[in-house]
């Protein structure tokens, strides 16, 4: 292997790219066993704690430890708040296989029912009311307009707002009882309703977060884009938390719509403040960047990804992929990134193998295949599909097992990009002689009119 610039007398030397004994002598950081999911799902709170325990019981590949262990956390949990229909789900799929413990409870049921019947029935009343309000309001002041005086303009201009505000709080106090119900549906309806009674900014930032939140639960990611945006439009009465739940949100809706760029720079910019203030959606070790100094914190938390990254950066390849392999596992069950690991996995191992030829004018694929820890055949079809689609600029010599560098001739390129645009010139200039020709002689069709 040689560099651009070298003779091919230290080719060998310069095959250590993505191995050395420095690599060899690092001991491993990456264990490879279960997740801990009680240690786990202790770092988020909420719906998103029951959800994130039933996707690992559903998606642990058969480990009926892992899953029993889930599906009884899950269990406990469900049983602090009022979703009783996610209650009687759970424990079907327990299934009796925790004991008796762990059974149905339909006197639970039946009283978190009750109770959220007769919630239910008080706020509607206490909605109706303030609605009567709002008309009794609007006839005071269909008789203001017969009758004008400043003091009484003044005070239904309070009163209106007083009513408008409790109307937003009512809404509010569904959406909140819809959520803790499991409604989600008819919880976002409600949040979204209290847009037309907000009276400030920092009500349709709580409108805003509110159906953020509903909507990334429901899996409705084109509404979290559009109700962040909407947040933002008012960026001086963002404080830094909320702002940075807004990164971490658009980061998700990002991240689901396959857009990866865009997803990290979002979590790139997600500042120290958010601390845990988030983990109804996302806990702080979910979104890390190296060389960042906000997340230099975040990557303490979370040794295996800062090692691997410096393995990147550091053209260790061989164990930067063997970190990532130990965290695939766990990865699989992250409910966000799951459906997203294996296209990252494959990009990120394009980008190595990129990365690695790009100094050198030829590489050896012998020793390149050992830096991956593949075989050669396995590396050529690998190279081959790079260069089909065009992300390596090299041609690979197939009998002795070397890669070589294809590169563009310069002078060349310059002087067929400085004839293409004296062609186009030409053909330019003819066309507006042309046309000023036809315009002095008015030889023009006219368009016809219509009568």
């Amino acid at each position: 292997m040689e560099r651009d610039e070298e003779s091919s007398g230290p080719m060998m030397e310069m095959c250590t790219n993505g191995g050395g004994e420095e690599t060899s002598n690092r001991r491993p950081i990456i264990s490879g066993e279960p997740l801990d999911i009680e240690a786990y799902a202790s770092l988020y709170k909420g719906r998103t704690k029951i959800m994130r325990l039933l996707f690992i019981a559903s998606h642990c590949g058969g480990n009926q430890t892992m899953q029993l262990e889930a599906l009884r956390m899950a269990y406990d949990e469900i049983k602090k708040g009022e979703n009783t229909q996610l209650f009687r789900d759970v424990v079907n799929r327990i299934n009796g296989r925790l004991g008796d413990k762990y059974k149905m409870d339909s006197a639970w049921c039946e009283s978190v029912d009750r109770r959220a019947e007769q919630k239910k029935g008080r706020l509607e009343n206490e909605l109706s009311s303030y609605r009567v309000m709002k008309y009794v309001v609007l006839f005071m002041c269909c008789l203001v307009c017969l009758h004008r005086s400043f003091l009484v303009n003044h005070y239904l201009d309070n009163e209106t707002n007083l009513i408008k505000e409790s109307i937003r709080m009512g809404h509010n106090d569904f959406g909140d009882f819809y959520y803790a119900c499991g409604l989600l549906s008819d919880a976002f309806k409600n949040y979204v309703r209290t847009r037309d009674y907000c009276t400030t900014a920092k009500h349709i930032i709580h409108m805003c977060m509110n159906a953020i939140l509903v909507s990334i639960e429901m899996g409705q990611f084109t509404h979290v884009s559009s109700y962040v945006n909407k947040a933002e439009q008012n960026p001086e009465t963002l404080d830094p938390i909320v702002a940075a739940k807004l990164r971490c949100a658009s980061g998700l809706a990002h991240l689901e719509l396959k857009k990866y760029k865009l997803a990290a720079r979002k979590f790139l910019d997600v500042s120290p403040e958010l601390g845990n203030s988030y983990n109804e959606v996302i806990a702080p070790q979910d979104a890390k960047v190296i060389d960042n100094i906000n997340f230099r914190d975040f990557l303490e938390l979370v040794p295996e990804v800062r090692e691997l990254i410096n393995d990147f950066y550091s053209s260790r390849y061989a164990s930067c992929l063997e970190y990532l392999g130990s965290l695939r596992a766990n990865l699989l069950l992250d409910i966000h990134l799951h459906d997203h690991v294996d296209t990252l996995y494959d990009q990120i191992r394009k980008k190595a193998l990129i990365q690695y030829t790009l100094p050198f004018v030829s590489v050896d694929l012998s020793r390149m295949a050992d830096a991956f820890k593949t075989s050669v055949s396995g590396l050529e079809k690998e190279l081959e599909a790079l260069i089909t689609d065009n992300q390596i600029q090299a041609r690979i010599d197939s009998h002795n097992k070397i890669l070589y560098a294809r590169h563009a001739d310069q002078r060349n390129a310059t002087f067929q990009k400085v004839l293409q645009m004296g062609n186009e010139f030409d053909r330019d200039v003819r066309s507006m002689m042309l046309r000023a020709n036809l315009l002095k002689h008015e030889y023009h069709a006219r368009a016809g009119r219509n009568h």
